[in-house]
């Protein structure tokens, strides 16, 4: 009798529960309306929001740290990386460092913290005619001890060198795989940064973004026992592995040896796949510093005290791009990089 390849299931809830090596993820969707003079919303539909802790999603949006244009202004990280995923609207990054992007669609930043950097990512509305629409995943994926002090280390993966697997059913019906981190098949996603715990030939990570047709098939490759694997079923109408037929809005965590068959319901389904060996160190978190001791944790606070992890050479807390720039990324050494070049 073959094992069920379902451990557990439960509710997402807000951010979406992580298993070692990641710690969390959050799924922002926004629908912003069209922007005003200076890429923000207008100012009369700011009336009876929290500003600066605006995240209760008026309207079909927030401003979430933002007091102008919506996002999160400057705010330090230290010891874990940060992977964004762009699918709607744009993000503004500024960093400590001095690097700055500006990323959309299929865009990936990928952020090792490390010892330290202050960055803030704000969301332009671009569109003064029209509608904004903004949605994007932040995964926050720990780094071991031996890597938490490292220097701090900014990359973009652009949409065109992010792979995506398609493959199709015996009735013709298509599953797209966007591989962000790891491997299907014959396709490799983009290298990690260097210090990344996805960076190790043994750590099993995977970040994939799976798109299936209504109807759709999938068989998912097995991984590597002893590695941690969850599903995220954000969309759709119902979803069937092996035996089990899963609600939308579910974390499904499987074994992850194991080789189930996805079939999607009545609708397009969308899911999240994270997937990784454990660290297996301990996690000590407060904020946005993530230690493995309480006395580490005190450490940050006492060195982003004292240094500001470099400070911020920036006029505004939350810095925007101006409104004709393209996607772009400049980095520490001054080097700039557009998609495509």
């Amino acid at each position: 009798m073959n094992e069920d390849p379902v451990l557990r299931v439960a509710p997402l809830g807000t951010p979406w529960e992580a298993a070692d090596p990641f710690l969390f993820c959050m799924h922002h969707v926004d629908h912003y309306p069209a922007g005003n003079e200076r890429m923000g919303p207008p100012a009369s539909s700011l009336a009876g929001r929290d500003i600066g802790q605006d995240f209760a999603g008026r309207d079909g949006w927030s401003m979430y740290h933002g007091d102008i244009v919506p996002g999160f202004p400057q705010h330090p990280h230290r010891g874990f990386e940060t992977v964004t995923i762009v699918r709607r609207g744009l993000i503004d990054h500024s960093d400590s460092l001095g690097a700055a992007a500006r990323f959309g669609p299929g865009d990936v930043q990928w952020l090792t913290a490390g010892k330290g950097i202050v960055h803030s990512e704000m969301f332009p509305l671009l569109d003064r005619s029209g509608p904004n629409p903004a949605e994007l995943f932040q995964i926050w994926l720990n780094l071991p001890a031996a890597d938490k002090l490292v220097d701090p280390h900014f990359s973009m993966l652009w949409s065109r060198e992010v792979p995506t697997h398609r493959e199709h059913d015996s009735d013709g019906n298509a599953t797209e795989v966007t591989i962000v981190a790891g491997q299907v098949g014959d396709l490799r996603a983009p290298a990690p940064p260097p210090r990344s715990w996805a960076a190790r030939t043994d750590s099993d990570v995977a970040i994939w973004l799976l798109r299936m047709a209504p109807g759709a098939r999938f068989t998912l490759p097995p991984a590597t026992r002893g590695t941690s694997r969850t599903l995220y079923f954000f969309a759709g109408s119902s979803l069937r592995i092996g035996d089990r037929t899963i609600p939308p809005r579910h974390r499904v965590v499987l074994r992850a040896d194991a080789a189930p068959s996805l079939l999607g319901g009545d609708h397009e389904s969308e899911i999240l796949l994270l997937q990784g060996r454990p660290i297996g160190e301990p996690v000590a978190q407060h904020g946005p510093f993530v230690m493995n001791t309480r006395a580490e944790i005190q450490q940050a606070f006492v060195d982003y005290r004292s240094t500001q992890f470099g400070g911020w050479p920036w006029p505004s807390n939350g810095p925007v791009h101006p409104r004709d720039e393209r996607r772009f990324a400049r980095h520490e050494d001054g080097r700039i990089e557009r998609p495509g070049e």
